[in-house]
């Protein structure tokens, strides 16, 4: 047993104040608001928290009246991934789509947009942006989610990112640290492994990050990847090599690590939710994000429990565990006085939508059939949505398409409708197109062998159909009239729509 510099309280203190737990329901738990009374400094908000901006401002209310600087942070990335706007889909673009058209000053403005609809319901650290870029096509977790595939366009769209979103009054949070884009396994279920030299992850992982600490920005959330090159042992949220050694000296980042979910499968499956705790911050991490899946009081005392036991036993030094806890106390005062400062009053459905209209592509024959001139009918071809997306929420063209074009019909097809029998392709799409336009929504086809194959059957059962990609755009069909959206938010479904109806 250690001895402590600090009593049993002051210890359990310190613990509580390194985590960032989530919570079920639209009002503050009793247990959350003692946990900030007895020093929790941060809870994190998910889309279950969230019914209205107005619901949303009085539970950030109601948590700062516990404790005026606690930090709320949100998992709200304004694209695919929204907490904010769940319920109905976001009304920007996403990143892929703001890298695709390439304006760093329309990227600022939409980050800044959100800012100040964040700063507004009282969130004051936004996990985002991701600085990942996507250089894996088969990567499961990231594809949209990036600004790109080419590591300047990356960098140079993390920067305006940050700069917009911190000008509104909230904090960013760069992610995922060392870079989760050359990958190929989703980290929610296993370890993904970048297998690059150094050499290879300066030049294509390192330069957003480097440009986030250059925009100013002071949380960075670390990635649960192992990166051989460092540390062949430890994935980088519990690496000293990768957090202290990379992020800290070599690239001189001085603010808030926060880790990625504590209890995610790459790191929790190996060392259980304590001992990857203990661990990351042990090796350099300053907040522990929990609650996406274990939002629960037991899991907080768990973990507090984890980290004491730590300290008293000498696998956690105690001057790491008050280092953290400081650097967190820091980020929230400085986040506490962050306040929109000469941001334009940008309306969140204008700018957003100026966005997605302008990241629309079309190839083939779009021009020769557009616009529609009768109701089509729409089938959608419909992924399982991964854990970072959480529930699916709506996307699609058939929708919007349908207020334009009245009398248009749809059907939305998965996997599993195929593999129940072989008919559903026939049934739900060929035959109620039948004397009438086929649209066919794809997201993501090139990463879904079914849905590439049902993606060929349809448009060689019928070449006129006009295909839709709201994914990354890797799939292209020779001849057919293609619309991409790179992205698959309302925005951007509105924006398709407003293509296939002719009001662009």
């Amino acid at each position: 047993m250690v001895s402590s510099k600090h009593s049993g309280k002051e210890l359990r203190r310190l613990a509580r104040s390194v985590l960032q737990p989530g919570f079920v329901g639209t009002e503050a738990p009793d247990w959350v608001l003692r946990e900030i009374g007895d020093g929790l400094a941060s809870v994190v908000l998910f889309s279950r928290n969230i019914v209205t901006p107005r619901q949303v401002a009085r539970l950030t209310g109601q948590l700062r009246a516990e404790n005026p600087e606690l930090i709320i942070a949100i998992d709200e990335e304004a694209g695919d991934v929204t907490r904010i706007e769940s319920a109905t889909g976001s009304t920007r673009p996403g990143n892929f789509a703001l890298g695709t058209v390439d304006d760093t000053e329309l990227t600022e403005a939409v980050a800044a947009d959100l800012g100040r609809q964040l700063h507004t319901a009282g969130v004051s650290l936004d996990y985002a942006p991701s600085a990942d870029v996507n250089s894996n096509p088969d990567n499961p977790i990231i594809g949209v989610r990036s600004f790109g595939v080419d590591a300047k366009v990356v960098a140079r769209h993390t920067g305006a990112w940050i700069r917009g979103l911190q000008s509104a009054g909230v904090a960013a949070c760069a992610k995922h640290f060392p870079g989760h884009g050359d990958v190929a396994v989703d980290s929610h279920h296993g370890l993904p492994v970048y297998e690059a030299d150094r050499a290879r992850i300066a030049e294509q992982a390192l330069p957003p990050f480097r440009a986030a600490i250059d925009a100013g920005v002071r949380a960075v959330m670390s990635g649960h990847l192992l990166v051989p090159a460092y540390d062949p042992e430890l994935p980088a949220t519990l690496s000293r090599r990768v957090l202290h050694e990379l992020l800290r000296q070599e690239l001189g980042f001085d603010g808030m690590v926060v880790t990625d979910a504590i209890e995610m499968g790459a790191v929790a499956g190996r060392y259980g939710i304590g001992g990857a705790t203990v661990r990351a911050v042990a090796a350099g991490a300053d907040a522990v994000c929990v609650g996406g899946e274990n939002a629960r009081e037991a899991t907080a005392v768990l973990l507090v429990d984890a980290l004491v036991d730590a300290v008293r036993s000498g696998r956690l030094p105690e001057e790491r565990l008050a280092e953290a806890s400081l650097r967190v106390r820091e980020f929230a005062t400085w986040s506490a006085g962050l306040s929109p400062a000469g941001v334009a009053a940008w309306d969140a459905a204008g700018i957003g939508f100026a966005a997605a209209r302008r990241a629309i592509r079309l190839t083939g024959a779009v021009r020769h059939v557009l616009p529609l001139v009768t109701a089509p009918h729409v089938v959608e071809l419909a992924p399982t949505t991964n854990l970072a997306i959480g529930k699916e929420t709506p996307w699609g063209v058939a929708a919007p398409l349908g207020e334009r074009l009245p009398g248009t019909t749809s059907a939305r097809v998965r996997h599993e409708d195929l593999r129940t029998g072989d008919t559903a392709l026939e049934t739900q799409a060929l035959a109620p197109a039948s004397g009438r336009p086929l649209v066919v929504v794809v997201r993501d086809a090139a990463r879904h062998p079914w849905m590439a194959r049902a993606l060929t059957e349809l448009v060689t059962a019928r070449p006129d159909a006009i295909v839709v990609e709201m994914g990354l755009p890797g799939t292209v069909v020779p001849s057919a009239a293609q619309i991409f959206t790179h992205g698959a938010t309302a925005a951007s479904g509105i924006a398709a729509a407003e293509v296939l109806a002719g009001a662009l």
